[in-house]
């Protein structure tokens, strides 16, 4: 078992959680939660209740679109309100401060230059009394409700994907 004070990430996952007064900190998986599949595994719960957090990036600017979804679902990037892109490793690092597998909907950390993702949770999440979304690390997640993942996120509620 980890200490969530060894990583960086996690600490700014954990720091901003409390600053927003939710009450659920990051845990420490036994083995990887990379993929959604990964993590519902691990937690013995269904696919959709993984929060998975999409980074794709503008195709107009230099900026970047979080989108927060059901495990489950793909991101249909044709209803997202700007035409995007896939973003590669160093995009997403550049913009969230995480490595792809660790990517969480909050505790961003951009490097100079770069713009903080705009985020979007989409409504598939409402599915599940409580989600879990990825906390900085490939093995470390938080649970929330949705309304609650939303509130702490700051994310605004939209639909992004099909059923």
């Amino acid at each position: 078992m980890h200490d969530t004070n060894e990583h960086p990430a996690v600490a700014r996952v954990r720091a901003a959680l409390s600053e927003r007064a939710h009450t659920e900190a990051p845990r420490w998986l036994d083995g990887s939660a990379r993929t959604a599949a990964e993590a519902a595994a691990q937690l013995g719960v269904p696919q959709g209740a993984i929060a998975k957090s999409v980074i794709l990036r503008d195709a107009q600017e230099d900026a970047v679109w979080l989108c927060i979804t059901a495990g489950d679902r793909r991101v249909n990037a044709a209803k997202l309100p700007a035409p995007t892109a896939r973003a590669d490793a160093d995009c997403v690092r550049r913009h969230s401060g995480f490595a792809i597998g660790g990517v969480s909907p909050l505790g961003f950390a951009p490097q100079e230059g770069a713009s903080a993702p705009r985020l979007l949770m989409d409504e598939s999440l409402w599915r599940f009394e409580r989600v879990w979304a990825a906390a900085g690390h490939p093995m470390a997640v938080f649970p929330a409700t949705p309304d609650e993942l939303l509130r702490i996120s700051g994310a605004t509620r939209a639909v992004f994907t099909d059923d």
